[in-house]
């Protein structure tokens, strides 16, 4: 049977929802559970970078460059010390994604570079930025699924349904097998009655699956990034820690079924 690599959109245009936290502990989860893993910074903040020990403005090629066609995407890749594979970012994107939205098969182009390293890993977490615009609809086409990272407050749910209306514009044109996993509520205090309303009100609403367990509010992840380490690392038996385990093996055993890929999608 043919190798099949998972490719996972970590989206919200909202910041400040855990995004990267999520990208880099699943991350380092997969890796414990044997999975290789790649990481995909493609916020032009370069948060993942940084949070993983590196400095964006010390790098040569980034995930830009690979966008622009200007380097191959395996010449991008790093080691990371949780032993994840990264391809980083760094401000330049910003440029980049200007120049990008000239260019034609913009939305096309990181599955394109996506698609010659594929082969190497068993997942690909694309951690995307706090909008949706050409780099996030990238990241859709290139992905097999969307994980909606979603702190449970009130504020924080207001732009799904902008979200839940972009993945279906690049289900519509672009990547017809696309599916949403569902929503990880980050930041968690279930001991209130308002988050436990919020993802009842979002289920009920968008009919979208709450991915459980909760990932639940600490000061660890805030510490993590400041060694370049996840929390897996730098508090491996804490609560937080072992939420983002279980929840890597939620992922493997719901992406498990056979994927049809992105560059299919078009001919479905």
């Amino acid at each position: 049977m043919a190798h099949v690599t998972t490719t996972i959109a970590v989206a919200n245009q909202k910041g400040g929802v855990a995004k990267t936290t999520t990208v880099a502990s699943l991350g380092a989860a997969l890796v414990e559970l044997g999975q290789r893993v790649l990481l995909v910074d493609l916020d032009p903040q370069g948060s993942l970078t940084f949070s993983l020990g590196i400095d964006p403005e010390e790098l040569d090629l980034t995930v830009g460059e690979v966008l622009l066609g200007t380097s191959q995407p395996a010449d991008a890749i790093l080691v990371t010390d949780d032993g994840m594979d990264l391809i980083p970012a760094s401000i330049t994107l910003t440029q980049i994604e200007e120049t990008l939205m000239s260019r034609t098969g913009r939305e096309q182009r990181l599955r394109v570079a996506i698609d010659k390293i594929a082969s190497e890993y068993d997942m690909i977490l694309i951690d995307c930025p706090p909008s949706l615009g050409v780099l996030t609809v990238g990241a859709l086409s290139a992905a097999h699924h969307v994980l909606i990272p979603l702190q449970a407050e009130t504020l924080s749910h207001r732009g799904v349904g902008q979200l839940l209306d972009t993945i279906y514009d690049v289900k519509q044109s672009i990547n017809s097998t696309l599916t949403i996993l569902g929503v990880l509520p980050t930041m968690y205090d279930g001991r209130t009655r308002h988050a436990q309303n919020v993802l009842a009100a979002i289920s009920e609403t968008y009919d979208l699956n709450v991915i459980e367990p909760a990932i639940p509010k600490s000061i660890r992840f805030a510490e993590a990034p400041a060694v370049g380490r996840t929390v897996l690392s730098t508090a491996s038996r804490h609560k937080g820690a072992e939420a983002y385990r279980e929840v890597a093996k939620v992922l493997i055993a719901a992406t498990a079924k056979k994927k049809v890929h992105p560059s299919e999608a078009s001919q479905t």
